[in-house]
């Protein structure tokens, strides 16, 4: 039977094929991360996991089986081969392993994780393979006819949304019981303060991490910071086209809208190059973090370094500031790795400026481009975020070092002063590591270190804050107010007032939050100076995660206050505000112009 026979043979059947396998893949998936969270969360008997572990094999067994049948069905079977390569090489790895394991006697994955000295490895493996069912369940949801409706809805809406049903599933898989090493499990309030601390990575903490959760704890901060970093729809989007047929126009165009891209088309290639980006060089700093551990550093196994070295390489590039040591980078073990805290900052710092100025700058077509016509200049964007970033970290080194010198710097030599300053400028950014005692900060440094998490870093990055381009914007604003220009003017070019408007907007939105949130902060937890108040609040907002120490030692309404400062200032003020509106019917009228005392 040739192919062309084989085809027709198989076209009367292939709607109810294709409609009973989208059904089987729904219903296995959410039935298999059911089992996998019951065993990682719930279970302690061995013999039960064991039980569930061979029902998720037997569920892995029908999606390679549904993915051959795919195949058969495709018509077009090298095209569809080509198409779902990603999605076909993990269907071969799974496929592998069972033949090993249930035919041979020889688990394959499990072998080399021991090989590798990584403990736990079957817990390990089941912890990946509950991720790629999620993932496939929410792909299978990105093709469906409910998240085209979805897409009808504003696109800021399902941005927020994106990030709620995030911190609701961080929650709930913190509080089941074999996440925590706390017998009596973790409080409500404190497991949702976690799950939006690291969904909107900012890396305050109500808990040591390092020594409260369970591995599995670990990783699902790990993979809530990470999704979280780039977001959901980012994530989701990204592998839909990698493990689908691609997208289509209206995806697009909510990815468009929600990544503030320059074009439609633009959308697209930025995507692709955002995941691959993100993931290079969190590995390459991962294996710089390796092997610039502290000579006093003490790991129990290979496989322990490589899990510490992964954990601080995605903490740091996604600006979350999350550590498993008690103190962070200020931990005994820690203090004196200089090369490991400029190996962070240059990972917080990548993730701080901003995708499109990384591309700009560092891309292989970029920087061809700029060899061969050296006059060529970076895009607009990027010069004001470079240079406002290089600005401010210049300001925030300098003004640590004078202010700190003889305070927290004291026992630091000249070299070492200077790189602990930049360090803390740096780390106002949004990345909450600290290499010295913030609780021990003066007062005035502490009120620079306010003003510059407020700034924040640049758009298009991980971090937080009102973002140097509004705080730019603002500045050029007021200048020209002041010489009486009727322009706003930057790099001989004119910044329309809709803009200007804009980033007053996000300004006043800002301000108001935190003065509204403060007040409330003043009533629940007067046992804090309002100083360290403002610190904490500020430090929530811009997605910072730097503290006096006083966030384990809020009441509840104090950190329920600092949950919503987090998650406002992770989606940002105006994509609320604007999420929330309703359109003007119409502006096309003008009414009469009238005169206000100002100032």
């Amino acid at each position: 039977m040739n192919t062309e026979q084989l085809n027709r043979l198989l076209y009367g059947s292939k709607l109810r094929a294709y409609k009973m396998m989208r059904r089987t893949t729904y219903t296995l998936t959410i039935v298999a991360i059911g089992l996998l969270l019951y065993a990682h969360g719930v279970v302690v008997d061995h013999d039960t996991i064991q039980i569930i572990f061979y029902a998720i094999d037997a569920i892995l067994g029908v999606f390679v089986l549904i993915y051959l049948l795919r195949i058969l069905y495709g018509f077009e079977r090298v095209k569809f081969l080509k198409r779902t390569w990603f999605e076909g090489s993990l269907m071969a790895i799974i496929l592998i392993n069972h033949i090993g394991t249930y035919v041979f006697g020889f688990p394959i994955i499990y072998n080399i994780f021991e090989g590798i000295g990584v403990p736990l490895s079957v817990e390990l493996y089941r912890l990946l393979v509950s991720l790629y069912m999620l993932l496939l369940l929410v792909i299978e949801l990105l093709e469906t006819k409910v998240h085209l409706k979805t897409l009808q809805i504003k696109p800021a809406i399902t941005f927020l949304m994106s990030f709620i049903t995030l911190i609701t599933l961080g929650t709930a898989m913190f509080m089941l019981p074999k996440m925590t090493n706390d017998p009596d499990g973790m409080r409500f309030v404190d497991a949702l303060f976690m799950a939006t601390s690291a969904s909107c990575i900012t890396g305050l903490t109500v808990v040591d991490p390092g020594t409260y959760f369970t591995l599995s704890g670990l990783v699902v901060l790990l993979v809530l910071v990470q999704l979280g970093g780039l977001g959901v729809m980012t994530f989701a989007t990204f592998f839909a086209m990698l493990m689908r047929e691609g997208l289509g126009i209206k995806q697009h165009v909510a990815m468009y809208e929600i990544m503030e891209s320059e074009s439609i088309s633009f959308t697209k290639g930025l995507l692709r190059k955002l995941i691959i980006m993100t993931l290079s060089i969190e590995a390459i700093g991962a294996v710089i973090i390796f092997n610039t551990w502290g000579q006093e550093t003490e790991f129990v196994s290979l496989g322990s370094k490589i899990f510490f070295s992964v954990f601080h390489a995605v903490s740091g590039f996604c600006n979350a500031g999350f550590s498993l040591y008690p103190e962070g980078l200020y931990s005994n073990p820690l203090r004196s790795a200089y090369t490991l805290h400029l190996t962070i900052a240059a990972l917080v710092i990548f993730g701080g400026i901003g995708f499109p100025t990384i591309i700009d700058v560092f891309s292989p077509k970029a920087m061809r481009a700029r060899m061969n016509a050296p006059w060529r200049n970076w895009k607009l964007m990027t010069r004001v975020t470079v240079y406002a970033t290089t600005a401010l970290l210049a300001f925030g080194t300098v003004m640590f070092f004078m202010l700190e010198y003889f305070n927290t710097l004291s026992h630091l030599s000249f070299i070492e002063a200077l790189i602990a300053s930049f360090f803390q400028s740096m780390t106002t950014r949004s990345s909450g590591f600290s290499t010295v005692d913030i609780s021990e900060v003066s007062v005035p440094m502490l009120l620079i270190m306010m003003i510059l998490m407020f700034i924040g870093a640049s758009p298009g990055s991980m971090g937080g804050g009102i973002k140097t381009t509004t705080f730019t914007v603002i500045i050029l604003s007021v200048w020209a107010t002041i010489a009486q220009k009727r322009n706003i003017e930057i790099g001989k070019h004119t910044i329309p007032h809709s803009v200007s408007y804009k980033a007053f907007a996000v300004f006043t939105f800002a301000v108001v939050f935190n003065v509204f949130f403060l007040i409330i902060l003043s009533i629940s937890d007067a046992q804090f100076d309002i100083v360290r108040l403002a610190f904490e609040q500020v430090s929530a907002f811009a997605t910072v995660g730097l503290s006096t120490g006083i966030t384990a030692g809020l009441s509840d309404v104090g950190k329920t206050v600092i949950i919503l400062s987090m998650y406002i200032g992770r989606v940002g003020t105006l994509t609320l505000a604007l999420a929330i509106s309703t359109r003007a019917v119409s502006t096309a009228y003008r009414y009469p112009d009238t005169h206000l005392a100002i100032g």
